[in-house]
């Protein structure tokens, strides 16, 4: 696949990307996609809320996206992990490890659409990854509904877990806010709260119980346990975005890409959809249609209307 050129190259698998690339190549452009396959959501067992496809398997989901692409002429889909992207001529030159057994690839393209996502960090409990994605989620829209009226537990080390609390009391009158001696939730917060029954626990945490794969409790350094049927967790999420440095886009504070409301980032020819922009994290019925939303940009851009263009970066 060396020195091919493409009209789009689509870096990241998920509902973001393959949705951009879908309706990319149903412009009759040619596009690659290429994918990592290393999903932030590959724990979940089962997407909620995506219109007819509720209760899909997320990798699922991926899979019949990855179809989807290939079944037109102009689509085609790699595993491999993106090194670098790069200015080249009047386009961009992709570069990327092959996984899986695929080969490197070192392609060009006149347009490049970023939609990595993010990475994210749990906090340090010996036991989080044997629960998260069944009795343990971090998407409250997507989630909670499965979780409605039992003992929960939102746990996180970051200063919006007020915010994160007083939605989920939405589906259940049975919360602790578990600060693991790290997160910040003010004490007007606390009292709004409290008056909601939902009480904050400030002492650290030494592990998560459970028999059989079940989540039990939640036990503290002091050796306190406290009982929880399941919940959700804050992690600290990161973009994904090392293989973009060389481009110097602009980004928030938090490193996530700035674009227009088309996804145009700083840099012509580059767009960036999905997770990858702020607000960060969303559901995956979200990201898709965001995906929709920069092909048609990337497509009238290529064309040449340049339609807000001259929009200002949010």
């Amino acid at each position: 696949m060396s020195s091919e050129s493409y009209e789009v190259v689509v870096i990241g698998g998920g509902p973001a990307g393959l949705s951009a690339a879908l309706n990319l190549v149903r412009a009759r452009r040619r596009v690659l996609v290429v994918d990592s396959n290393r999903p932030r959501h590959a724990a979940t067992l089962l997407a909620k809320g995506f219109l007819t496809r509720d209760g899909v398997p997320p990798l699922e989901l991926r899979r019949l996206g990855r179809e989807d692409v290939e079944s037109y002429d102009n689509g085609e889909v790699v595993f491999a992990e993106v090194r670098s992207v790069e200015l080249s001529g009047s386009g961009f030159r992709v570069v990327a490890s092959g996984v899986r057994g695929a080969a490197d690839i070192d392609v060009v393209a006149q347009a490049v659409v970023v939609a990595t996502g993010v990475t994210e960090t749990m906090p340090a409990l010996p036991s989080i990854r044997a629960y998260y994605g069944t009795q343990l989620h971090s998407c409250i829209e997507c989630d909670a509904f499965e979780k409605a009226d039992a003992p929960l537990a939102l746990i996180g080390e970051t200063d919006d877990l007020a915010e994160r609390a007083l939605l989920l009391t939405q589906w259940s009158d049975d919360l602790i806010v578990f600060t693991n001696g790290v997160g910040v939730i003010a004490d007007d917060d606390e009292r709004t709260l409290a008056r909601l029954g939902v009480r904050v626990e400030r002492r650290p945490i030494d592990d998560l119980t459970g028999e059989r794969g079940v989540l039990t409790g939640v036990r503290l350094t002091d050796g306190t346990v406290i009982e929880r049927e399941g919940g959700f967790v804050r992690p600290v999420w990161t973009p994904a975005l090392r293989f973009v440095e060389g481009l110097d886009l602009d980004s928030d504070d938090d490193g996530y890409l700035l674009t227009d409301a088309q996804g145009r980032t700083s840099v012509p020819g580059v767009y960036a959809v999905g997770e990858t922009t702020p607000p960060g994290p969303q559901q995956l019925i979200v990201a898709a249609g965001a995906g929709a939303v920069v092909a048609a940009a990337v497509n009238r851009d290529l064309i040449g209307l340049s339609v807000g263009l001259d929009a200002p970066v949010l």
